[in-house]
């Protein structure tokens, strides 16, 4: 959605107009089809990188647009969040050496954005999520300040009629509201290009669908958010949820939300999706259009369909066809937006160039993939690739249901080379970048499984924090290295740095995973929890998650004395032991105001409230001890 100029949301007429221009630039469009005016002599590639910029404490660094203004190169581009980054990469002919001369210009644009980052003492990361990013840096505050991601998000949230929820559940469970489209920008991604002519498109994007998991499950690199381990490829729930503009009230009516693999092959053409994706998604902003489409046609000239291509912008398939021009030539392209951010320039340029030789290699081994796959399986394949990244079993024509890692080193990978071949592809650089992507596979070594092995050979030793953090500067070493994933060393807890800033909220050191009760359970209850789980402190709530009450050690030993004389006691409810008068803390908070403001309030622990008053944490003196000494160095110095 690269349309700079757009226009109030919710002016209405205004939006008629623009849709009186879409419908106009669908038309011209079948009128191209139909007589033949799209470039057909060559095929191009491209790809667009997206990134993360973090502080030298490796949190989100909110400096893009000063950045931008530093690297003065128009390749580079902004992205919603203030702390996102864009590259594009100029077009080429697809064969050759055109994935060396690919991985080339990517390394030398991320090497100018690398220089002038370090001048600015911030640092560049390919991840497809970001593990230090946490909810708070997703407010509004934090929105690249241009008038398009404004709109988008008015737009967006009035369609949607309340707030964003995201709800997953992999290795651990997740279930956040959130008030605005930022959720996006947790999000970053490799999004590579192809050009197809116009009479191959409905059977080399159906190719794109029906590799599209295995594509994914071989290059997953996005396992967390917000400390929790989710799928392998947490982009792909994330990305749907967080702009999905669907009512979050229970319908029977099927809606399709605006990210998502689709509902049906291809038939006939790309117009088939533009006319699917006009009539179930309402058009969300608008720009003054200048040109007539069939004015520019009779003078030989390709139209730029600025309607169609901003109302494309707005809808989200995972392969999404485009309408481009170069030299004054239109074409069409499948843009593929699975593949995440990183580990490395060169595991990017692999995963790549797997799915550039399963496109073709596919499209030539099934002249129709239609015949010899429903679309239902190429869609469950996708959820499950995602969900389970190399661990997926998968469905594919001539093998049944399979493993992931077989049905990618048998089958798929000689497809691909094969597939490389025959479009002339060097063949040091099909040995180069398969051999990356094969390797990776017998190892099982994806991004994602490196960050879960990283993660879990630390949390014994580390907090949450400290361990997110030494991934994400484990991360930055060794992409510098430009070694792919596989042969990575997992991250240690030393590369998290001196650790004076890595506590400075609350959030980041707070317990979740609390053992609550309601304040007309029986108090028994609560020392059988204390007894069982070595707590002293049980948060009360009431049935809305709203925290009124807190039962402590102390409180139970009280009650215990009072009833010190042998005889049965009655029945007591939580209400009458529970402190009512509460000290709390918010998220946001900084550790160090923590700290001062359980000394003066004289207690040994905060329950963590939303502005809401709901409970979503707890933090004691003991969670403190383990980073008392990095606290009152921070705190001197």
């Amino acid at each position: 959605m690269g349309e700079q100029q757009v226009k109030n949301p919710f002016d209405a007429e205004q939006l008629r107009l623009f849709s009186r221009k879409l419908l106009t630039d669908l038309r011209a469009l079948e009128t191209m089809l139909e007589e033949g005016v799209f470039e057909t002599e060559v095929r191009r590639i491209g790809a667009e990188q997206e990134m993360f910029l973090v502080d030298r404490d490796w949190r989100p660094a909110r400096v893009a647009t000063e950045l931008l203004e530093s690297i003065d190169d128009p390749h580079f581009t902004t992205e919603l969040g203030r702390f996102n980054m864009e590259c594009n990469l100029d077009p080429i002919t697809l064969g050759g050496t055109s994935l060396r001369e690919m991985e080339r210009q990517l390394t030398v644009l991320l090497h100018k954005a690398r220089l002038a980052a370090d001048e600015m003492d911030v640092e560049v990361v390919l991840c497809g999520i970001l593990p230090t990013l946490d909810k708070a840096d997703l407010s509004l505050q934090n929105m690249t300040p241009r008038p398009r991601y404004f709109a988008l998000n008015e737009a967006m949230t009035q369609l949607r009629g309340g707030r964003y929820h995201l709800h997953l559940k992999g290795r651990d469970e997740i279930n956040v509201t959130h008030d605005n489209v930022m959720l996006e920008s947790c999000n970053t991604s490799f999004q590579v290009h192809v050009q197809v002519k116009p009479e191959n498109f409905a059977r080399i994007y159906n190719t794109a669908q029906a590799v599209a998991a295995p594509v994914l499950a071989a290059t997953t690199n996005s396992p967390m958010l917000f400390g929790r381990q989710l799928w392998r490829e947490t982009r792909i729930a994330l990305f749907q949820q967080s702009i999905d503009t669907r009512s979050p009230g229970g319908h029977l009516r099927t809606q399709s939300p605006r990210v998502s693999f689709g509902r049906r092959w291809v038939a006939e053409s790309v117009v088939e999706i533009f006319k699917e994706d006009i009539s179930r998604f309402r058009v969300l902003m608008s720009t003054d259009v200048d040109e007539d489409p069939f004015e520019a046609l009779d003078r030989g000239d390709a139209p730029r369909l600025q309607a169609l291509r901003l109302h494309n912008g707005t809808i989200y398939r995972w392969n999404r066809p485009c309408y481009g021009i170069s030299n004054n030539k239109a074409h069409l392209r499948i843009e593929n937006r699975i593949l995440p951010a990183g580990p490395t320039p060169l595991d990017e340029v692999a995963n790549a160039a797997f799915w550039f030789g399963l496109l073709n290699g596919v499209s030539t081994l099934y002249p129709d993939v239609t015949d010899v796959m429903e679309f239902e399986v190429a869609r469950e394949n996708f959820v499950a690739a995602a969900r389970l990244g190399l661990g997926a079993h998968l469905s594919w024509p001539g093998r049944g249901n399979i493993p992931a890692q077989q049905l990618l080193l048998v089958e798929l990978l000689p497809v691909a080379r094969q597939g490389l071949e025959e479009l002339d592809t060097d063949s040091a650089d099909i040995d180069r970048y398969l051999g990356v992507i094969e390797e990776r596979i017998r190892s099982l070594r994806t991004g994602s499984q490196w960050q879960v092995d990283s993660y879990d050979s630390m949390k014994c030793d580390g907090s949450q924090a400290e361990c997110l953090t030494a991934i994400v500067a484990a991360t930055v070493h060794r992409q510098r290295t430009e070694q792919p994933v596989h042969t990575w060393e997992l991250a240690s807890l030393e590369e998290a740095g001196d650790g004076k800033k890595h506590h400075l909220r609350v959030a980041q050191l707070m317990t979740t995973d609390l053992f609550t009760v309601n304040q007309d359970e029986l108090v028994d209850i609560v020392a059988c929890v204390m007894n069982w789980h070595h707590i002293r402190h049980v948060p009360v709530e009431d049935n809305l998650h709203r925290l009124v009450g807190l039962v402590t050690h102390r409180s139970l030993l009280r009650l215990l004395a009072d009833n010190a004389t042998g005889e049965e006691h009655r029945p007591v409810p939580v209400s009458e032991i529970m402190t009512t008068q509460l000290v709390t803390a918010s998220p946001t908070m900084s550790t160090l105001e923590a700290i001062r403001l359980m000394r003066e309030s004289r207690v040994s622990c905060l329950p963590v409230v939303d502005k809401k008053k709901r409970l979503v944490g707890i933090v004691t003196e003991r969670d403190f001890m383990s980073i008392a000494g990095q606290l009152l160095e921070a705190y001197l110095s």
